[in-house]
């Protein structure tokens, strides 16, 4: 019944978790945002349960933007993007960036290309949606 665990870290390793391979949805997110947040032209992410994530080092490392429910959660260090708390603290958004482990999900589709870079051209077949993606696609 125990899952898989991945293991993620940010890039100067202060800050180090560990995630269920159990992840619900992943996307590549183009918004100004998450273009920001990662200085790229979008921001790979994989959307778990909250308590599926729990730090293994660096607690006192880390940097969080925003509130207590709904944040961007990087390494005081280095800047490093871990993860962003979401829906109202239910669950994270991992940056899939951050994961040491293969994780077994993919992105399954691109959102916000509304907004996307200009300078930035998707090449892939997955579904694009202008901005968030309805629960059932």
């Amino acid at each position: 019944m125990s899952e898989r665990m991945l293991a993620g870290k940010c890039f100067c390793g202060a800050v180090e978790y560990a995630v269920a391979d159990a992840f619900v949805y992943a996307a590549n997110c183009h918004c100004s945002n998450c273009r920001r947040t990662t200085g790229s032209a979008f921001k790979p992410f994989a959307g778990i349960e909250r308590g599926e994530l729990r730090l293994t080092k660096g607690e006192g490392d880390l940097m969080i933007y925003g509130q207590a429910q709904n944040n961007n959660t990087h390494c005081r260090r280095c800047g490093s993007l871990l993860y962003s708390v979401v829906r109202d603290g239910a669950y994270v958004h991992v940056a899939m960036g951050t994961l040491v482990d293969d994780p077994t999900i993919r992105p399954t589709k691109h959102i916000f290309v509304g907004s996307k870079a200009p300078w930035f051209t998707i090449t892939d077949d997955l579904a694009q949606f202008k901005g968030h993606a309805t629960a059932s696609a």
